[in-house]
């Protein structure tokens, strides 16, 4: 009995499922989805050209320096970079004294023990320390910036994709939601404007975002080598120091794969030149075999007359 039911109720599913299917397919033809405001208005980012891109790339050590006065005066504020050292900065070209005052110096001290008392306390940076957090933990970053939780700079280029370029895309691309429009002249939605603590920005990825724009204007920071301060270079010195700190090694990397991509060649090369020094003098026989080979052809002549086999 359950043999004979079993294919008329598979049947039944399988009718249900296209009449399903149907139906999804007819709604979505006769009155498609519209497109969302994401969809019309985010941005990709913004080709950068930096000197560390590309296989034989390069820090260019100057705008490394700037880029961390950008974010000593402008980021630290907010968010931390805890995975990188002060010592670290050598790799940028300061000198010890250099390092040693900007650890002493640094807006933020490191959280320690009292040694006399046992309580929490703080105390100075020193060059062996990482760069504190601005915040004691979580819930007071979120508290301090509307419930919004400023993540981590240490390895920010690595987190998101296009790295650098969406940095810096994003430094730069805050707009009004009053004015703005799209590549397609159209203006956003009244549904998708800001709320109140939210600033739109095209590049992030629902339009909008928690984070005031930290660079607003020219000559916000003052750079020692006499570089303009402009919004644009501002944003791509801090973009290229923060492609540092998630990469340091960056360079090394880069040396290495040249190296090793050198000796590859080689290699291949003189493995080639020794397969045809070894096979030069070695002469291919072919053995005249197969059914009609002379002899296999007599061979199986005898042997059809003795068998008595005609033709």
């Amino acid at each position: 009995m359950i043999r004979k039911i079993g294919p008329i109720v598979g049947l039944g599913f399988v009718l249900v499922l296209l009449l399903s299917l149907y139906s999804g397919l007819s709604a979505y033809f006769q009155a498609p989805p519209e497109a969302t405001a994401e969809e019309g208005f985010h941005l990709y980012p913004k080709e950068l050209h930096l000197a560390s891109n590309g296989p034989l790339g390069h820090f260019d050590r100057q705008q490394l320096q700037r880029g961390f006065q950008v974010y000593k005066e402008v980021c630290a504020a907010c968010h931390g970079l805890t995975l990188v050292s002060f010592r670290d900065l050598a790799a940028l070209g300061y000198e010890e004294p250099e390092i040693k005052a900007i650890a002493n110096q640094w807006a933020t001290e490191v959280p320690s023990v009292n040694p006399d008392t046992g309580e929490a306390a703080t105390r100075k940076a020193v060059p062996s320390d990482r760069f504190p957090s601005p915040y004691a933990n979580e819930t007071a970053a979120r508290a301090a910036n509307n419930n919004a939780y400023p993540p981590d700079l240490s390895l920010i280029t690595k987190a998101r994709e296009d790295g650098s370029a969406y940095t810096h895309s994003l430094l730069t691309g805050y707009a009004n939601p009053d004015t703005y429009r799209n590549k397609d002249g159209k203006a956003l939605p009244a549904s998708s404007k800001p709320a109140q603590g939210l600033y739109f920005n095209p590049y992030f990825a629902n339009l909008n975002i928690a984070m005031p724009p930290p660079i607003v204007a020219d000559g916000q920071v003052t750079y020692a080598d006499g570089t303009a301060p402009t919004v644009e270079q501002m944003s791509t010195d801090v973009s290229a120091f923060l492609t540092w700190t998630a990469e340091p090694k960056l360079e090394n990397r880069h040396r290495w794969g040249l190296t090793v991509l050198i000796f590859l060649i080689f290699a291949t090369i003189l493995g080639y030149l020794s397969y045809r020094n070894i096979w030069a003098a070695a002469k291919r026989k072919v053995a005249p075999i197969g059914p009609l080979d002379p002899a296999n052809m007599a061979r199986r002549e005898d042997a059809k007359d003795e068998a008595g086999i005609v033709g």
